[in-house]
């Protein structure tokens, strides 16, 4: 088999990093190779570095694609040459309809005047391509997250695609649309189109790849065959982290005790639709060194449910008791209930947990800016010794404490809204997908983390699409599903079966 790319000895430096060093890269026309690393590795810079969003000059090393040494200066000479990237946040303007979307910078036009009905016809043909039955009319917003990662790949195909990147696709989607993503893969490398897949998530590498690159710390480690045999996620572990991962997770004694956190029949209708009720009657209870998870399928108002409990963050017309050590408290706004000692670790870390083109040092204390005032000024030196002290606690990895979070891995955008919300004392510490689109290495920091503070006493809450991280760090699991709790069960009786047979059955 030929090969279509090969990139050699790329170097990439960024000021007090190097953030790739050495590496090597051969992909083959027609496979799918896949590229793991932890976070921080440099996979998302390499592909940044191909697709010319890193222009030639500001790297060193020799990008070869179909025989050619090649010299991108932008995104655009790559995309003439059919290499398509899709980053992880996706690139489609919400207001816009999916033809709108899909010729957007690459109109269909006649005399200067984009025809409109030829748009819709060429968009009609490609959604059929990538199973999408929506009008072209539709609008981006009023279309989920994995109909979203499909209209990128339409969007791909009407630009002539031969080397399509796509970097996390699956991070926001659940099972059934990572599955379909995945069978248009293996589709499309049935068409000749080549394909670059970084992800985290090994049991879809291990379905779809023919090969895998792994990184670490910037360089090249090696490259899988996997069409020669079959390799296992232990071995890609090995390779990722530099050592066995026997245990997932780390060893817990839990030592449970009184109930601290409690909630009483709460309600929530939606803060649009102001005549339906999404959040219906539920009531929990935590006890202190305890962690609770919460398991359901997507839209069952798990994040909802969060999000009313802090602050009123999300609903209107919201009732129920939140108690705490047995007292009913006010949580009606974020800050109140910040100073009840409650704090929610946002699934949307970009979008709601930081301010990108701040510092690590500015968004660390932003939750608890009286921790580092005098007198109602911010004193810096004080804000720098803490963001420094949660930077060692927390294994950010960084060229330092100044370094704007836009520039950090996933994970070390996780560790930061860690930081954040730990500055604050919290009791009861939500965390909403706290794993979501991070490496092996780095979810296993986090449940050490998660463990740490468990032991101190705190009480811990976990939402979570993946069931194996439910079954593994917690002691107890509520299952939600169409805004109620439909089960409770303790951990060590629970399992991904019975899990999905209580949702099955409450449906």
């Amino acid at each position: 088999m030929e090969t279509i790319l090969e990139m050699r000895d790329i170097r990439k430096t960024f000021p007090g990093v190097v953030a790739l060093n050495k590496v090597n890269l051969r992909v083959r026309a027609g496979e799918i190779h896949a590229i793991v690393g932890e976070n921080g590795a440099g996979k998302s810079t390499l592909m940044k570095v191909l697709s010319g969003v890193y222009p030639h000059g500001s790297y060193s090393g020799d990008i070869v694609y179909e025989g050619q040494e090649r010299r991108f200066l932008g995104i655009h000479d790559s995309e003439q040459l059919g290499v398509i990237i899709i980053h992880q946040e996706l690139a489609l303007v919400p207001l816009l309809s999916i033809a709108e979307n899909i010729f957007l910078g690459n109109e269909t036009a006649q005399h200067g005047v984009i025809d409109w009905m030829a748009a819709h016809s060429k968009t009609q043909a490609l959604l059929k391509k990538v199973g999408l039955k929506e009008s072209p009319a539709t609008l981006i917003t009023d279309i989920g997250v994995g109909k979203q990662q499909l209209v990128e790949i339409a969007k791909a195909l009407s630009r002539q695609v031969k080397l399509l990147i796509l970097d996390e696709p699956t991070a926001s989607l659940n099972e059934n649309d990572s599955q379909a993503l995945l069978d248009l893969l293996l589709e499309l490398k049935g068409h000749g189109i080549t394909c670059i897949l970084i992800s985290h998530k090994l049991n879809e590498i291990s379905r779809v790849a023919d090969a895998i690159t792994i990184l670490r710390d910037g360089s090249t480690v090696e490259t899988l065959d996997c069409r020669e045999e079959a390799v296992s996620e232990d071995r890609v572990i090995r390779g990722m982290v530099g050592r066995e991962m026997a245990d997932r997770y780390p060893p817990r004694q839990p030592e449970i005790g009184e109930t601290v956190f409690e909630v009483r029949d709460w309600n929530v209708y939606h803060p649009l639709h102001t005549d339906r009720k999404f959040i219906k009657g539920v009531s929990l209870q935590v006890r202190r060194g305890e962690i609770v998870g919460i398991a359901g399928l997507m839209g069952a108002g798990r994040t909802e449910l969060a999000m009313s409990i802090f602050g009123r963050s999300w609903g209107r017309r919201i009732s129920g008791q939140v108690l705490l050590n047995g007292e009913p408290v006010d949580v009606g706004t974020v800050e109140k209930a910040v100073r009840h000692g409650l704090a929610y670790v946002t699934e949307d870390r970009k979008g709601n947990g930081l301010v990108l083109n701040e510092d690590i040092q500015f968004n660390v204390s932003l939750a608890n800016l009286k921790g580092v005032s005098k007198a109602a000024v911010i004193d810096s030196g004080s804000e720098y010794q803490v963001a420094q002290r949660y930077r060692e606690k927390l294994r950010i990895r960084c060229s330092g404490v100044g370094q704007k979070v836009l520039n950090l891995s996933g994970g070390n955008q996780q560790k930061v809204v860690l930081g954040k919300w730990l500055f604050t004392s919290p009791e009861v510490l939500i965390l909403d997908e706290p794993t979501r689109g991070i490496d092996v290495g780095a979810k296993y920091e986090i449940y050490t983390l998660m463990a740490q503070l468990a032991a101190e006493g705190k009480c811990i809450i976990v939402i979570s699409s993946e069931m194996p991280e439910l079954l593994g760090m917690t002691d107890r699991i509520y299952v939600m599903n169409e805004g109620r709790f439909i089960a409770e069960m303790p951990t060590a009786e629970a399992s991904q079966e019975k899990i999905m047979r209580a949702i099955v059955k409450a449906s």
